[in-house]
């Protein structure tokens, strides 16, 4: 009894300096990669960045075709090349970035939490303390920046709830940063709109959701080219024939049991996916089942034991507190949707293409994860002290 009076008393004394320990402790992570990796980190796709961003800062040449896609991480780089800061200034900036949405992720959390500290604090703390999300930094890769403006658009996104101009204009450049840093970026803003729909679709007055639901009708079409757009350089069909869980690694794949029915040449992006759906349902949904496991598991063939172990024990409890949050009510609905929508989305994004040999595609969206867990963590904790 006296160790417990002991620790709630130390606890007591410390909680008000909790903020400034997280930016301690943000400060010794930080240092801890760059002495890890010895400095900024050339990893696999580094060098077409890197050359883009050259081109960028040296003739203002911008690609066309598939990297046009992640044309804002070159961009961001370029900056630092221009300044003649090179790897350091680029991993420098991502660090200030990084920073900046490490702030959202606690006033954010915050907010939700009607301004209660201990979410706020447990949120920041898992992002800080995450080996899979900070590493990034010191990465010459669109994770860090990806990742940050995840985080940013969920500071931002806890704001509007008061309706301002500026904090409506501060959203809206955040999901636009996030949608141009990779393909995948506009799932935040779909996230955001689906939110938006729900928010329609409950009022007393039915004519905004009429309306709303009329617009999607309207511009289906263009939302249709668009789908293909994205997928046009993706070569789905090949990881589909190949039963591919990770992509090109083929000890963990799903076997043909029969021949595949694959879609007739010149058949669109998206269509062609429709049309394998339709013609191989089984095959496809044992695919997408063994992409939802490798996804979400943190199971992956390259990491170590202790990696794996250390994941299980803290994710797969965060997933089922994250689901718990998702139904309170005490939480802001419209958030509530915003970040369930940005963790299915991109975990139907996976399932319909391929998975990493890493977690740089379940990497952007622990941030959502934490923060939903960390304040059900909070709503039970002071459910047990009231007891």
């Amino acid at each position: 009894m006296r160790v417990v009076l002991f620790f709630r008393s130390l606890g007591r004394r410390l909680w008000p300096q909790h903020r400034a320990g997280l930016v301690g402790l943000w400060v010794l992570v930080q240092l801890w990669y760059l002495w890890q990796f010895r400095g900024p980190h050339f990893a696999n796709d580094s060098a077409r960045y890197l050359e883009y961003a050259a081109n960028i800062a040296e003739r203002s040449y911008f690609e066309p075709g598939h990297n046009l896609r992640y044309v804002l991480y070159p961009l961001f780089q370029s900056l630092w090349l221009r300044l003649g800061l090179g790897w350091w200034g680029i991993v420098a900036g991502q660090m200030a970035v990084s920073a900046l949405a490490t702030r959202a992720i606690y006033r954010g959390t915050r907010r939700l939490a009607l301004g209660h500290r201990a979410a706020a604090a447990g949120a920041t703390l898992l992002f800080i303390a995450w080996p899979d999300i900070q590493r990034f930094n010191v990465f010459l890769l669109t994770e860090s920046l990806f990742i940050s403006l995840v985080a940013l658009s969920f500071g931002a996104f806890t704001r509007v709830r008061h309706g301002r101009r500026q904090d409506w204009a501060l959203l809206l450049l955040a999901l636009l940063l996030t949608a141009l840093v990779r393909p995948n970026g506009f799932l935040v803003g779909l996230a955001a709109g689906l939110a938006g729909l729900d928010v329609l679709r409950r009022r007393r007055d039915p004519r905004p959701w009429r309306a709303a639901l009329l617009l999607l009708v309207l511009l289906s079409p263009a939302l249709w080219q668009a789908l293909n757009h994205q997928l046009a350089t993706y070569y789905l069909m090949d990881t589909y024939e190949r039963g591919e869980l990770i992509f090109r690694y083929q000890l963990w794949a799903v076997h043909q049991t029969e021949p595949l029915h694959m879609p007739p040449p010149g058949t669109g992006p998206a269509a062609r996916v429709l049309y394998f759906a339709f013609h191989n349902p089984i095959y496809l949904g044992r695919l997408m089942l063994g992409k939802l496991f490798v996804f979400l598991s943190y199971l992956k063939p390259h990491y170590s034991l202790a990696h794996r172990v250390v994941g299980v024990a803290v994710l797969w409890p965060a997933y089922w507190l994250a689901a718990r949050a998702t139904g309170r009510p005490a939480i802001w609905r419209p958030a509530r949707v915003f970040l369930a929508a940005i963790v299915l989305l991109q975990t139907a994004i996976i399932m319909l293409t391929v998975d990493d040999w890493d977690v740089r595609f379940l990497a952007p969206v622990l941030p959502v994860i934490f923060v939903l867990a960390s304040l059900e963590v909070a709503r039970l904790a002071k459910k047990l002290v009231k007891q």
